[in-house]
């Protein structure tokens, strides 16, 4: 005889729960959350990495850019063998007698140009006579491209720092945007030298000040502005203080 209907013939039912569809869409806001803060962080990151990239690359121009001005302008009327009347015009060829010898090495000077003269000769020892390479060396800040510019021996100026609009470059200078000039002159006893009073003041100058402003030609991606930078130093001709 069959035994009594306790159930035990059937099959056991299942305490198995799937996911309803107000738990998947849960889930998928969460996933969707986690995503989007996952990717903010990582476009954060990248935005920073590349305004510091932007920065170095900056810095890379305009540092030695600096350094090589000041070592320059600190040689300016370097005379060793004290050769009189050897200070040439910046013009032409380089070759003519300046009619001011009493300006010696700096035979122009404003506050966005600069150019210096010494007698290093081929062994850096100089030979009595201005006409070998880099012996006459002019800077000049272009404002309307926003770039400084580097000349020698009377030659086709060439771009120095912040290269011309039309090409790639990394930086451009902004001193007349600030309204910083880019040299500052100083006499003796540490006063300004009015530019208004150039050149006859060149005599009295004892510290050239070199500020260089510059801002990143690409933009921030984290500013969206352009980063900016400013370096400077000061220079003290010791030889243009020599009386010859």
């Amino acid at each position: 005889m069959r035994g009594g209907n306790d159930g035990s013939d059937n099959m056991p039912m299942s305490n198995d729960k799937g996911f309803t569809l107000i738990e998947l869409m849960i889930a998928i806001g969460v996933t969707g959350m986690l995503m989007a803060a996952v990717y903010m962080a990582v476009n954060s990151a990248q935005r920073h990495s590349s305004g510091i990239e932007r920065k170095v690359t900056a810095q890379q121009d305009v540092k030695p850019a600096l350094n090589l001005m000041a070592m320059e302008i600190g040689m300016v009327s370097y005379n060793p063998t004290a050769t009189a009347g050897i200070w040439v015009t910046p013009t032409g060829n380089c070759m003519a007698a300046s009619p001011n010898q009493s300006y010696r090495g700096i035979q122009v000077a404003t506050a966005n140009s600069l150019v210096v003269e010494m007698d290093i000769g081929p062994n850096g020892n100089g030979d009595g006579m201005l006409g070998d390479p880099n012996e006459v060396i002019r800077y000049n800040f272009d404002t309307t491209s926003q770039y400084i510019t580097r000349a020698t021996d009377c030659g086709g100026a060439q771009p120095f720092l912040g290269d011309v609009p039309t090409k790639t470059r990394a930086v451009r200078v902004i001193n007349n945007t600030l309204n910083i000039p880019v040299f500052r002159y100083f006499d003796g006893t540490g006063a300004e030298i009015n530019v208004a009073g150039l050149p006859g003041a060149i005599p009295t100058i004892r510290r050239i000040s070199i500020t260089l402003a510059v801002e990143t030609e690409n933009v921030d991606p984290n500013t969206k502005q352009r980063r900016r930078l400013i370096y400077s130093t000061s220079v003290i001709p010791r030889n243009h203080a020599i009386s010859q």
